[in-house]
């Protein structure tokens, strides 16, 4: 009797309406203009004027099975199972001469994993996350110690609550920028995360949504000049989510490629085989991840900085 409750209590909630991401406040980017392809590789192998760091802000396990698909033809010829897999949570820093300091992703604040019932994890999130098995390297509030805290941005690859977990340590003036669909499109599955997204959020600037426009040469969904100075771009990669972006960064060492979670692993990237489980639409991802893999072989001096792994 109490697994045919269950089941009727699963079908009731796949049946309802997807709630969005998150019920914070957005607004639309005052960052940003529409560019394309063509142009974000006219100058994309010459060094830019930012100064780019890839910051460990901590090291965590999750399942093989969320962050690759065991699935692929690629991970079963592999004998690849499930497994916990070592992973890093990190926040990217960009260092604009002009116009300031920009987080891309937020890593860990301590004080989330110090008490995340009061930073607004709900108990439901977590128990599946396992922030037992998370060990701060970085904390959110020691990067922004070293920035002097002086933020001017975070620029979000994707809401995905492992990104926003240094949220807590961000201060409430700080512009935050992600894809106008990531916080618009619905999903039965952010029922069970919307809650906590928006008590990290609470008290923060309302969210700016970015408009991408269609890339003219057709390889990616859309690609954004953040700056207007070519010196980042923001190209959107749907699938993992339905507002998933990459980042390319002109940093004075050169171009850097931040997949996002696009690809999380090393092995992922190496053998094109998208995320698992933690993927809203696989065969999306898949092309995205192909498009990025596409990009960087034609430019093979770009250095590829993945979403949770070196």
């Amino acid at each position: 009797m109490r697994g045919q409750i269950f089941f009727v209590l699963l079908a009731g909630l796949l049946a309802l309406p997807g709630c969005a991401p998150t019920q914070h406040a957005v607004v639309q980017s005052t960052l940003g203009k529409a560019s394309g392809s063509a142009e974000m590789e006219r100058h994309i192998d010459e060094p830019g004027p930012v100064v780019l760091e890839t910051i460990n802000s901590a090291d965590w396990a999750v399942p093989l099975s969320g962050v690759l698909n065991l699935k692929n033809p690629q991970a079963v010829q592999a004998g690849l199972k499930d497994r916990d897999e070592p992973i890093q949570v990190y926040a990217h820093v960009l260092r604009h001469p002009q116009y300031g300091n920009f987080l891309v992703d937020t890593g860990v604040a301590q004080s989330l994993v110090d008490d995340p019932a009061h930073a607004g994890v709900g108990w439901l999130v977590r128990k599946f996350m396992h922030l037992e098995k998370l060990q701060i390297r970085k904390s959110t509030e020691a990067i922004l110690q070293d920035l002097g805290g002086k933020v001017d941005g975070v620029l979000l690859t994707h809401l995905h609550l492992d990104h926003i977990t240094g949220m807590p340590a961000i201060p409430a003036t700080v512009p935050l920028y992600a894809d106008e669909r990531e916080l618009v499109v619905t999903g039965w599955k952010n029922m069970a995360t919307q809650g906590t997204t928006d008590r990290l959020l609470a008290g923060k600037q309302p969210l700016q949504g970015w408009h991408f426009q269609p890339d003219p040469q057709h390889r990616f969904a859309g690609v954004i000049d953040v700056f207007g100075d070519g010196s980042v771009f923001a190209i959107s990669v749907p699938g993992h989510t339905p507002g998933s972006v990459a980042y390319l960064v002109r940093s004075t060492q050169g171009p850097v490629l931040l997949t996002g979670d696009t690809c999380h692993t090393r092995w992922g990237w190496e053998h094109t085989v998208e995320p698992g489980d933690f993927t809203d639409d696989g065969a999306r991802n898949l092309e995205s991840l192909k498009a990025l893999k596409a990009l960087v072989a034609a430019h093979p001096k770009i250095a590829v900085r993945l979403g949770h792994q070196p």
